[in-house]
């Protein structure tokens, strides 16, 4: 064992599906002395050729070291692998997906067992882990001296991004992200699904409809902006009327194409329910508030 194996954090980690495989090998490859449990034992094997400790249960895992991440399957899983252990004065991260309710809620749960607490969020899928270029990074948030005290073994796998004290803002910061991405997918599947019996190669549209989306992107920020002033009609470029003048446009394309209108219809009717309240000049902001309940 090297002087620089020895200066390193040790870690525990509990779970080693895909994204806990990836994260082991990452910290195992950065000289961090590792100690892993998995429900299926012979998950942990391979690691041990790599120099993990592979322990013999969750509450063996968990004595081993301070730092213990956590990456299951979600929050039920980690109540069971850590029922009965001793968190006593631990440093639990969970990664594990859930909802801020839940983070909120096991952070308390920590507390009162205790342990210190960091709840994170995973933006990354096992193949960008340990890889810097990739751009993955996980939120984090709680106990802001906890995340200071581990950020370098935190950043190891990815980028860190801390977003708060409260525990639930990472996951909801988590949710929203990938909320806004499966709109995106949404909206690229009917486009696809509108040329999908046209002589058009999708090959062809994909690059387009990339550059689109990219162009689009930045209008998050006055949207953002017009949600922080109250002014849903500062920088419109073009109106709420205007756009939903144009949706039948969209529709009639739609049935004239034989495309189901089910993804786009629930936001048109957004729409034009925020135009009939009197929202004409604004931007498709007010959209938001139709959502809040």
């Amino acid at each position: 064992m090297t002087q620089n194996t020895v200066e390193k954090t040790s870690v525990t980690l509990l779970g080693l599906g895909a994204m806990g495989t990836a994260l082991a090998r990452t910290w195992l490859a950065a000289g961090h002395p590792l100690t892993v449990w998995n429900r299926t034992p012979g998950r942990a094997m391979p690691l041990a050729a790599e120099g993990a400790n592979i322990a013999g249960s969750a509450a063996e895992a968990v004595a081993a070291n301070t730092l213990v991440v956590v990456c299951l399957l979600d929050d039920a899983s980690v109540e069971d692998a850590l029922a009965g252990t001793d968190l006593a004065d631990r440093d639990l991260v969970n990664l594990t997906t859930g909802t801020p309710a839940q983070a909120r809620a096991r952070a308390t749960w920590a507390r009162e067992r205790g342990a210190r607490y960091l709840d994170g969020g995973i933006m990354a899928v096992p193949p960008m882990i340990g890889v810097q270029e990739a751009g993955g990074y996980v939120f984090y948030s709680g106990s802001r001296e906890l995340f200071e005290r581990h950020r370098e073994t935190l950043a190891v796998p990815a980028g860190t991004v801390y977003v708060g004290q409260d525990a639930g803002f990472a996951a909801l910061h988590d949710v929203a992200l990938l909320s806004a991405m499966y709109g995106m997918f949404a909206g690229a599947a009917h486009a696809f699904a509108l040329i999908r019996k046209e002589d058009i190669d999708p090959t062809s549209l994909a690059p387009l409809l990339a550059d689109w989306l990219v162009a689009m992107a930045p209008a998050v920020h006055r949207t953002a902006a017009q949600l922080r002033s109250g002014d849903y009609t500062r920088g419109v470029v073009s109106s709420l009327a205007m756009q939903v003048a144009g949706t039948p446009a969209f529709l009639s394309t739609a049935e004239q194409q034989g495309v189901s209108t089910e993804l786009l219809s629930p936001y048109f009717e957004l729409m034009r329910r925020r135009l009939d309240g009197g929202g004409g000049e604004e931007d498709l902001t007010g959209v938001i508030d139709l959502l809040v309940r």
